[in-house]
């Protein structure tokens, strides 16, 4: 039975990459307007759920797919995937700026929509880069190059890029972990405020990270979910030895 009042729910998920088995038997309600961490060794299935998440899995033709994920009670494959994953937005590992001025990477996605009247991309782009934390660092250069931005300014263009389309949640797959202490200390503060308007899920290596900013957390293990709750009771009363081990540095 999916619950009607998560954000997103999965049940029984399960996904092969040929022969090879990525997920298993995955279930999971996230909450809305909540951080959800998800941790795990490397190649676990943490950033193949997510991608599953808004079907960018589906890109892989060797990819087959069982089990449930809903969006809103609503199977995502029953969605037009460009309304899914306007609805769903993703920000990657490695800041991925278009080649184009910081003002046309945050309304690429308005001007793919059909979105075109100056004065509204105008102020969609202000409020996007303003909740994204850069507005203030931009604002004088909006037609100069994305690329000529530093690593997490870029990161933080690309979640202002994600917001402008008007997203209902926010996938974030180790959005931290190609940056420095301080642009990572920047990007935690974004996603502690983004919280109060959206959903977010986060893929992070990092469990000091998933302790400070999450509100529950998943521990995935060779491709299952192995134990999902408050992020406080999973770092301080986990019920699973697994999860106390890796959490303890035992293994991972």
């Amino acid at each position: 039975m999916v619950n009607p009042e998560a954000v997103l729910s999965s049940r029984n998920v399960s996904l092969w990459y040929g022969e090879t088995r990525a997920l298993n038997q995955v279930s999971m309600d996230i909450p809305e307007r909540q951080v959800t961490a998800i941790i795990g060794p490397s190649g676990c299935g943490k950033s193949t759920y997510l991608k599953t998440i808004n079907r960018m899995t589906e890109l892989n033709s060797s990819v087959k797919i069982d089990g449930l994920i809903q969006f809103r009670t609503k199977p995502v494959q029953h969605y037009d995937v460009v309304e899914l994953r306007r609805r769903v937005g993703m920000v990657f590992q490695k800041p991925n700026p278009f080649p184009k001025s910081i003002y046309d990477n945050v309304v690429f996605g308005l001007r793919l929509l059909g979105r075109r009247r100056k004065s509204e991309l105008d102020r969609i782009a202000e409020m996007s880069l303003r909740r994204a934390a850069l507005w203030d660092e931009v604002k004088d250069r909006l037609r100069d190059s994305a690329m000529g931005l530093s690593g997490g300014q870029q990161q933080r263009l690309c979640i202002a890029r994600a917001l402008a389309v008007g997203p209902e949640v926010l996938l974030m797959d180790e959005p931290c972990s190609a940056l420095d202490p301080v642009a990572t200390a920047k990007i935690e503060d974004l996603i502690f405020e983004l919280k109060q308007e959206y959903t977010i899920v986060v893929v992070t290596h990092n469990m000091q990270q998933a302790a400070r900013i999450s509100d529950r957390t998943a521990f995935f293990l060779t491709a299952s979910l192995i134990e999902y709750d408050q992020t406080k009771r999973i770092f301080e009363n986990p019920r699973d030895k697994r999860t106390e081990d890796y959490i303890t540095g035992r293994f991972g």
